[in-house]
């Protein structure tokens, strides 16, 4: 992901909505030294910006429902979400929260894929999204773990007009042969309780030491770094409210 264009269909946002905001603002500035701004707008409802430098790179909130999950959610850039929400639901996907309005910022609307992983859409006004990628603190790729990655590519194909690369042991989305996520095939590697998601990625300098720094911060390191074959060093881990998301060293700029 080298870009912050606000291509349709591209990852444009990514928010984390957690039990404790409290602490995890303290965990993730302690991790990727992220800046913190709470918006002061009452409607807000506490909803905090995530800074690297003076560029916005993600968004924090307190959880909205009894029994949602803490978990990071990524959005996708609609021109009209209204549209888009349509062409989920005949995808046959579902929507939990309808199209909606924030603020002067944008609209959008949290969904489910037919097979059950959580993704927004959003059409910015006011705020199109991150402002930084793919620098150490940023989100830097994105990846989707199903057990119907037939269907997902289906699904994402015809709703955003991703490009689909099909490799041995992973598949990549793409826009204008820039590839920004990938699909993982949750196939036996998971309990079945456990349901499809999406992941974010933020790049870091050095993956190793950083997560040596979430381990020492709370975090659980569900996955060592690893060299990957072909790709690069990376590290999944749970912030201490549980919220999963996975680290890299940030691709070199071609």
């Amino acid at each position: 992901m080298k870009t912050t264009d606000a291509k349709p269909g591209a990852p444009c946002w990514v928010e984390l909505s957690t039990k404790d905001p409290v602490a995890a603002r303290t965990f993730y500035h302690e991790l990727f030294g992220w800046r913190t701004e709470a918006v002061p707008e009452e409607k807000a409802m506490g909803y905090t910006r995530l800074y690297v430098g003076d560029r916005l790179a993600a968004g924090l909130v307190g959880l909205m429902k009894e029994g949602q999950p803490t978990a990071w959610n990524i959005s996708f850039h609609a021109p009209d979400v209204d549209a888009t929400a349509e062409k989920i639901t005949a995808g046959g996907g579902s929507l939990i929260v309808p199209p909606t309005d924030a603020l002067d910022w944008g609209r959008f609307t949290v969904v489910r894929d037919p097979a059950g992983a959580v993704f927004s859409a959003w059409q910015p006004r006011n705020r199109r999204g991150c402002e930084v990628m793919n620098e150490p603190g940023s989100l830097g790729w994105i990846e989707l773990a199903t057990r119907d990655p037939r269907g997902a590519v289906v699904f994402y194909r015809e709703l955003f007009d991703w490009t689909v690369t099909v490799g041995e042991m992973y598949t990549q989305f793409g826009l204008g042969g820039r590839d920004f996520g990938g699909m993982m095939d949750m196939a036996d590697q998971f309990p079945p309780e456990v349901p499809p998601y999406w992941m974010p990625y933020f790049a870091v300098a050095d993956v190793d030491l950083s997560a040596e720094r979430a381990a020492l911060l709370g975090a659980t390191v569900t996955l060592p770094p690893t060299d990957v074959p072909d790709g690069p060093r990376l590290a999944v881990l749970r912030d201490p409210q549980g919220a999963a998301f996975g680290i890299h060293v940030a691709y070199e700029e071609s």
